[in-house]
């Protein structure tokens, strides 16, 4: 047995104990002039990640050393925080001191021991298993002896050193994209330049660089558009035609918005003795894009359509998206088709699912829609053949709502930011509310998509399930304890909260001016929606089950379950579990990943819109409301939904930060979400892409309309 082997033998022993390298080498009789080269034998084992050096000097296995494994997140001051992967044995982050770093950078993968002789929870980084970064998006400066990145993303907080002779050509003061190539120990990591934006202070390089930072792409490869081209040019034949349930000759109509071009679902509605026949069509993509095929890869690794004022960054490339998947007007297009029996109290009392074919008979908008609801007469006029149609829409989604809301679920009224980019590439940031026409598109959706999730697990197929878990019972009892000090009745139990005791608490709050705060302090309580394996239910809806079927065009999840859906309509489902069970898991996952990563690049890219709207208005007074308090300052959100900082340092008098009470008390004035304040754009600061306020007074509550 080699020496490397019999170290090894030991450590993995049950009894055996962390040890030092001299206790290591007392307990193998290694003399003292042998102890060098015995050194080189730990060293290797760490190499290999067979054993691990811990912070007090004592070798051990990751077990034995009770090593955390998990993801960094930087901090600007250099410091980060430890994400561990366990969430159920270690339910907090760690902190990481900048000491305790040892050459590890935010989002890095590493494992990392507790330091016991700190304060709280401190963890020093061990090993780094696998770097988070592979590019970065910064501002490119040089000297005359090497070029630098310093990255715009604050918690990777380190410059880059880039070798004079690979950017010689590379002007000062642009905005780039760096690759990292090396990590010299105890220095800057080396990089080179792959792709310069533009100018420093170009709005539009600046939305490039949000773009690039979160790695998504304009484009897709070649082999991926020459696919597409190839499959959007099938025929649509009449044998294809002939296995599918043909609604041609039924009305049925699209509604989406003035600029939609990617079209996903169509509707029909008939009344008939008992209720309803709702027909829900959607587009049937996993025709086109086969299972592991190069748009099925590209498809899986984007996750979804993300959205930005100027731009689309589509899952499928346009041949499709906006083409032969599109449920186009006047055109014969491929479906997935939900076909439910609704009845006069908005149950669903039969329902089956169908491959079909339609030709959508109008493309109508929300406007039109709402327009027609309205009694508009040109638009009646125009759709004279929908006006029965639509008034049927508005009569079963009332009665939907009515169920829904009996049932607990939860309709909370916070305002979405709707940011445009006119021609002249003018931003503009209208006041914007959803209309009626949205919530029956909503409300038919919901109910397609909730009733093929309960028959796909009444079966029990392999699927992905939209979940979204109770909230944490240390949040819901803090939001009781806020709605109390509202002056609310909030008697639930905070460790089994039901969503009829958070839907009861808002309508009690309807016409209370505490209302838009109660809808904020709910939002914040709540647990995100992801996508799961296992149906955990839906807390916000009130559903014990839920999937995302409606969107196969934009989102992953819809197309892989159409996949499993269909294989149980083609009569296959003795090999489901089989080819399906492992990789549902993996795409729900890789789905939810690929959905935060799309809001957050969205949130960023809208924020910096929000931040050169504003900049155009410096002087100008808004009325806004309190959105939220930090120990550094006052949000506050204007109507039209831009936000933007009052700081502490501009208030008078000194304050406390409560935020369990989500207030900022002081002796003559406190602030707290909801309330009403009429404040002047004074700053923007475009490198938190954060508008600046002053405070000019507050709105008394008499005052408000």
């Amino acid at each position: 047995m080699s020496a490397k082997e019999a170290v090894l033998s030991y450590f993995l022993t049950d009894d055996a104990q962390p040890l030092t390298l001299n206790q290591v080498a007392k307990l193998f009789d290694i003399p003292p002039r042998e102890r060098k080269r015995f050194q080189g034998v730990l060293d290797a084992l760490v190499e290999e990640g067979s054993l691990f050096l811990g912070e007090n000097g004592k070798y051990g296995t990751a077990k034995m050393l009770s090593l955390v494994s998990g993801t960094l997140c930087g901090n600007e001051r250099g410091f980060a925080f430890l994400l561990p992967d366990d969430k159920e044995t270690y339910p907090e982050d760690f902190f990481v001191p900048k000491k305790y770093l040892n050459g590890a950078l935010h989002s890095d993968k590493v494992l990392a021991q507790r330091v016991e002789d700190e304060e709280g929870d401190v963890c020093a980084v061990i090993r780094i298993l696998e770097r988070g970064t592979a590019q970065v998006v910064g501002t490119f400066t040089k000297d005359k002896y090497a070029g630098y990145l310093s990255p715009d993303d604050p918690k990777f907080n380190t410059e880059l050193f880039i070798p004079l002779y690979s950017c010689k050509q590379i002007p000062s003061g642009v905005k780039a994209v760096a690759k990292i190539t090396a990590y010299p120990r105890g220095k800057m990591p080396e990089a080179r330049i792959i792709e310069v934006l533009g100018e420093e202070d170009d709005f539009f390089a600046e939305e490039l660089s949000i773009i690039r930072s979160y790695n998504l792409n304009e484009t897709f490869p070649q082999e991926v558009e020459t696919e597409a081209n190839a499959v959007a040019n099938e025929p649509i034949t009449e044998k294809e035609i002939a296995k599918r349930r043909d609604f041609r000759d039924q009305l049925v109509i699209t509604i989406d918005g003035e600029d939609t071009r990617d079209i996903d679902d169509a509707i029909s509605l008939e009344r008939t003795q008992n209720g309803y026949l709702l027909c829900v069509h959607i587009a049937d993509v996993s025709h086109y894009v086969r299972r592991n095929s190069a748009l099925d890869k590209e498809a899986f690794e984007r996750g979804t359509s993300v959205y930005f004022p100027d731009r689309v960054l589509p899952m499928l490339p346009k041949a499709l998206s906006n083409g032969i998947c599109s449920l186009n007007e006047g055109e014969d297009r491929l479906t997935l088709s939900c076909i439910m029996h609704v009845d006069k109290k908005g149950n669903v009392k039969d329902r089956e699912i169908v491959e079909g074919v339609i030709r959508s008979k109008h493309k109508t908008t929300y406007n039109e829609i709402t327009k027609m609801l309205d009694g508009d007469p040109k638009t009646l006029e125009k759709y004279a053949d929908l006006q029965e149609t639509v008034s049927l829409f508005a009569e079963l989604t009332t009665l939907l709502q009515a169920k829904r809301k009996k049932n607990g679920s939860i309709t909370l009224d916070v305002k979405e930011a709707k940011i445009l980019l006119t021609e002249n590439d003018e931003i503009v940031i209208p006041n914007y509310e959803r209309a009626f026409s949205h919530q029956i598109i909503e409300a038919f959706m919901v109910l397609a998509n909730e009733t093929v999730a309960e028959f796909m697990q009444s079966i029990e197929a392999p699927f992905i399930y939209r979940v979204h878990e109770k909230p944490n019972p240390e949040k819901a009892e803090s939001f009781r304890d806020f709605a109390r000090g509202l002056g609310l009745n909030a008697r639930f139990n905070a460790d089994d909260v039901h969503p009829y005791d958070y839907q009861n608490l808002l309508t009690a709050a309807e016409k209370l001016p505490t209302y838009s705060v109660l809808n904020r302090v709910m939002l914040r309580s709540m647990q995100k929606a992801r996508y799961s394996e296992e149906n955990c239910g839906h807390f916000g809806l009130a559903s014990e089950c839920y999937c995302h079927f409606t969107s196969p065009i934009r989102r992953y999840p819809d197309l892989c379950i159409h996949r499993v859906i269909k294989e149980v309509l083609h009569g296959n489902y003795g090999h489901i579990n089989e080819k399906y069970k492992a990789f549902v898991e993996i795409a729900a996952k890789q789905s939810s990943d690929r959905e935060k990563r799309a809001a957050e690049a969205e949130r960023d890219v809208d924020a910096l819109y929000m931040a050169m709207y504003m900049s155009e208005r410096i002087g100008q007074e808004f009325t806004g409301v309190v959105s939220g308090v930090q120990s550094f300052g006052v949000f506050v959100e204007l109507k039209n939904t831009v936000e933007g900082l009052i700081p502490i340092e501009s208030l008078a008098g000194s304050f406390e930060y409560i935020p369990e009470k989500f207030l900022l008390k002081g002796k003559s004035q406190s602030f707290t979400i909801g309330e009403e304040l009429i404040v002047r754009v004074i700053d923007v600061d475009f490198y938190r892409r954060r508008t600046v306020f002053e405070l000019i007074k507050k709105v008394k509550r008499k005052e408000q309309v």
